[in-house]
């Protein structure tokens, strides 16, 4: 029974995680990354993961999957329990990266007009612009100096400031700095004269959007508080009553198998819905 148990986990999880091992392959719209691949890309650039293969990701979360599966397997021994502890195991993996690159690009907002201000001034005292953006790496807010330290590197490397600059914005993953350095494009291939007009103009919209999505924040904050704590109540209540061999019988049974389905359900339906009614909007990366 057990061996049974085990081989369905294992093709259950297997069965979740294929669109991820093997995706699609109309992947590609016109010979372009899909957006939900840009999503993941750029998500996994935030939270520095970029470097890391999406399969070994995959392999972590099917780690993360059979541990907790086998955990919760041999202390309640209640096979509708496991097969939701192992799907919750496997989806830790992506949702704590999207937590982190979430938390990197809300940081990052408030950090671009400091950039801004570092770029006009290097750019007013007559620095070029390829070490204008490299001294970034060492001048910059703490978030972003990994990224323009790496561009500094690659352009001395190369020589190549458009193709260091795409790399850049790889790193970065965020509209705004694809707004910043598509100027610095510009300004480098065409020239001109207002490129720290046209960047203090840049600086001014994330200095307002940041105090208001601040302000937003703050307000739904206790709101997100109480939801998250009304989502996980029950299920911790159902930890704290499985110590009880009387409830772990009754959940063994059918009507409790149903139950604990039908849980899982309107705890994910409710909480995704909590999350879309409170979501910001995010704007869309034009310059890729």
């Amino acid at each position: 029974m057990s061996l049974a148990l085990g081989a369905l986990l294992g093709v259950g999880v297997l069965l979740a995680l294929a669109p991820l091992l093997w995706p699609a392959k109309p992947a590609t719209v016109g010979g372009q990354p899909s957006a939900f691949a840009r999503r993941i890309h750029d998500d996994l650039s935030l939270a520095g993961l970029g470097q890391v293969p999406i399969p070994v990701i995959v392999v972590v979360a099917i780690v993360f999957a059979v541990v907790l599966g086998a955990v919760v397997q041999a202390v309640m021994q209640v096979p509708t329990i496991t097969v939701v502890a192992s799907l919750l195991g496997a989806a830790a993996v992506p949702l704590a990266i999207g937590a982190r690159a979430d938390r990197r690009r809300a940081a990052n907002r408030a950090v671009w007009p400091d950039v801004v201000d570092h770029l006009v001034a290097s750019v007013r005292s007559g620095v070029p612009l390829p070490e204008s953006v490299g001294a970034l790496g060492d001048l910059g807010p703490a978030q972003t100096r990994p990224a323009f330290s790496a561009f500094a590197l690659e352009y001395r490397r190369t020589g190549n400031f458009s193709l260091c600059l795409d790399r850049l914005k790889e790193l970065l993953a965020d509209p705004i700095a694809d707004r910043i350095l598509e100027t610095l494009r510009m300004a480098r291939e065409v020239g001109g004269t207002e490129l720290t007009t046209v960047l203090r103009g840049l600086s001014g919209y994330p200095r307002e959007d940041a105090a208001l999505r601040a302000e937003v924040v703050a307000r739904q904050s206790w709101i997100r508080n109480a939801a998250r704590l009304g989502v996980a109540a029950p299920w911790l209540l159902l930890v704290v009553l499985s110590s009880r061999h009387e409830t772990l019988v009754a959940y063994d049974s059918p009507a409790g198998a149903v139950l604990i389905v039908v849980g899982v359900i309107v705890t994910i339906v409710a909480y995704q819905s909590m999350n879309a009614l409170g979501r910001l909007p995010e704007e869309r990366r034009w310059f890729r």
